[in-house]
Formats: C-alpha cells, structure tokens, sequence
C-alpha cells in the first residue's frame, strides 16, 4: 500500500451515484462528498426547485449532476429515475436510498394511512428503487447504500413506524447482500445517530436535548460527518464488506 494507491480506494471518478433525499441534511451532504470524490451524482427530491437548486450547486462544484424530482412513494417514479439517470450517463454504480420520512405516533394510534405513508417512503421505495435499478448495477458490479437510523436498534417508543420500517430495510439489505453476491454487487447499511437535519429540528428542544444525551460524545452528528463512512462502504475501499450496517452514532447503540 503506498499513497496513491490508498487515494485511489476512495476515488469515485467515472461512477454513477443516486442519492435519493439528496437535496438537504445528510442527503445533500452525501452528494457533496460523492461529487468531491469525482462521481457523477443523480439527486432525487420530491421538491423540482429543491432538485434544480441542488444540481446547480454540485455542478459549480465541478461535477457532472443531474436533479430528478421524485416521490419515493411513487414506484412508476422510480423506473422513471433510473431511466433518467441511464438517458443521461449511461450507467449506476451506487443507490443511495436515503430519502426518510419519521412519522411519531404510538401504537394503539396507527392508521391505514399513516402505516401507508411511512412505509412507502422508508421501506417500499427504497426495495423498487434497488429492484428497478438492479440490471444497471449488476452491469457494474455497484454497490446499495441503505441509510437506516439507529431507533432500529433501540427501544423506540411513539416512533415505531419510522423504527420498524428501519428495522426491515436493514433485513432487506441482508437479503440484498445474500442474493446480489453472485454478481458482484455488495450491499450495505448506513445508520446515523442523531444528526444536524431539518427533520430532527422539528422536533420539541427537550426532545432533541435528549436525543443528544444519549450518546457517548453528547452532541449531534453534522450530515457531513456521514461521508466518510459512505464512501468507505460503496468505494472500493470497502470491496470486502457487505450485508453490513454501520452505526455512526456518536456511541449510541452498542452494535
């Protein structure tokens, strides 16, 4: 091993990356980091200006982007983004499933709809996005990135529709390593601990204070702090792990 050869473990240069809920939090700070690292960098958002914004700003970057409005509930959407993606760079190396919804509500409250909600953004489309995008990472031998959240691993309470859709995508990404193993194309989990995002600020102040509290380091992750372990896992730096989820959490959960 000599320095170029541990810089190149981590160069993305000429791969292809999805990042879905790439347009803030730990999303845009992924596709930063995948940008920086030389990919050409797919983000998907529900929002079109949130998308345009963003590929404008990886782009005065220097890198090649490209902003995909897309709903993570919407499978037909889904086929959509990947045919986005192969009409403009002709391949995928890496999906990113990162786009979350955390709806808060205890059991004994769940509704039909709710129960629809979370699960289509946290666990359904996250399984057709890899599924649609399959014969595209097999061509590559790429790599899924599943981002999960460490309430996965924890005695969750009043979130358990947010924690229990984590709790499958990390079996899926098991399944996924299991089975996608053959042709070369490993699967991974990421799972972040309290992190500096939008959708932890919206919660009460001693909600947060104690989300904090709970890890070794007493203090929120910033989304880039997310990079690092994600570039590890889907560069070649990782080439020898799969079906494993990374906890990055300050200490949280003792995994």
């Amino acid at each position: 091993m000599d320095r170029d050869k541990l810089r190149r473990l981590f160069d993305m240069t000429g791969r292809v990356v999805i990042v879905t809920g790439g347009t803030r939090g730990i999303g845009r700070s992924l596709a930063e980091g995948y940008a920086a690292a030389g990919a050409k960098v797919v983000v998907a958002s529900r929002k079109a200006d949130a998308c345009a914004a963003t590929e404008k700003h990886l782009r005065s970057m220097g890198a090649d982007a490209l902003g995909v409005p897309t709903h993570l509930g919407d499978v037909d959407a889904l086929g959509a983004l990947v045919q986005r993606t192969i009409d403009a760079f002709g391949r995928i190396d890496v999906v990113v499933n990162n786009a979350a919804t955390a709806l808060a509500l205890p059991l004994g409250s769940f509704t039909p709809e709710a129960w629809a909600k979370s699960n289509d953004v946290n666990l359904r489309g996250p399984v057709f996005l890899v599924q649609a995008a399959l014969p595209h990472l097999k061509a590559s031998r790429g790599n899924v990135l599943n981002v999960l959240s460490g309430a996965a691993f924890m005695f969750s309470g009043n979130v358990s529709l947010y924690a229990g859709a984590k709790s499958a995508l990390l079996a899926y990404t098991r399944s996924m390593a299991a089975e996608f193993a053959p042709f070369g194309v490993r699967a991974n989990a990421l799972a972040p601990g309290t992190t500096d995002t939008d959708m932890v600020r919206a919660n009460p102040q001693a909600a947060i204070d104690v989300m904090t509290s709970i890890n070794l380091q007493k203090r929120m992750a910033h989304p880039d702090e997310m990079v690092g372990p994600a570039l590890l896992l889907t560069s070649d730096a990782g080439s020898f792990i799969t079906g494993q989820a990374l906890c990055v959490d300050g200490g949280m959960v003792p995994h």
